[in-house]
């Protein structure tokens, strides 16, 4: 096996062709107007199999599993710990593990179950939102924003609440305040719209490349290298 700093030894060339393999890839990516891909939609896992995986996890997470695999049927992707779905009702991808994270918002629980929707995060935002709910997750890049608890229901709560704050509609505070009560509503039995479907609608084209930063390095590094075969470079900061 390799140690860990391996990747530090790869040749400059190397190096070089790793970067132009991704260029690449951004390219006919662009080319397509498409800014990821889905390959493991495409897969899929017999049922029977992924059932009986869960049947090894701990209670919580394994109750939940059933009602998932029951609501949603075969997942496209499994190991013995996790089980992955994409594109499954609206959300763009799940994933339910058998790993369980302690979880004291609203009250003590473990969470083990992550969904999410098409939705861009201002980044002015993101900081709210992590305030809100820790169980908040943020994936700028591809234009997505998740929720892990262990019930479907309290993850659709936390999606609501998160784009009444990216909106403007609603304070971190009143979202919070406003969790507590569906979420008791919600286990007593009674109304709790914002824990029974997502109320907004996703909008198209959420993803959010960046911008390019590397060719004016690239070139100020290349006159660097210069410089070093004659031991006048720089030391990168």
């Amino acid at each position: 096996m390799g140690s860990e700093d391996d990747h530090l030894k790869m040749p400059t060339h190397e190096r070089q062709g790793s970067l132009v393999t991704s260029q690449t890839s951004a390219r006919r990516f662009q080319a397509r107007g498409r800014a990821g891909s889905e390959l493991g939609q495409r897969q899929s896992v017999p049922l029977r199999q992924a059932q009986m995986f869960v049947e090894q996890w701990p209670e919580a997470p394994k109750k939940v599993a059933e009602k998932i695999l029951d609501h949603y049927g075969a997942p496209n992707e499994a190991t013995p710990t996790k089980l992955l779905w994409y594109r499954a009702g609206p959300w763009s991808r799940m994933e339910l593990t058998a790993d369980e994270v302690e979880h004291n918002f609203p009250t003590p629980h473990t969470d083990f179950l992550t969904q999410y929707v098409d939705y861009p995060v201002p980044a002015e935002r993101a900081s709210d939102l992590v305030a809100f709910h820790g169980s908040v997750l943020l994936d700028r890049t591809a234009g997505q924003i998740g929720a892990r608890c262990d019930h479907e229901a309290y993850n659709t709560l936390t999606l609501n609440l998160a784009v009444e704050i990216i909106v403007g509609r609603r304070t971190v505070e009143e979202a919070r305040r406003l969790y507590g009560e569906t979420a008791a509503a919600f286990v007593m039995g009674r109304s709790a719209p914002y824990a029974e479907k997502l109320l907004f609608t996703p909008p198209e084209n959420t993803t959010d490349p960046d911008e390019s930063v590397i060719p004016e390095s690239l070139a100020h590094q290349a006159v660097e290298k210069v410089k070093d075969m004659f031991g006048a470079g720089e030391t990168p900061k």
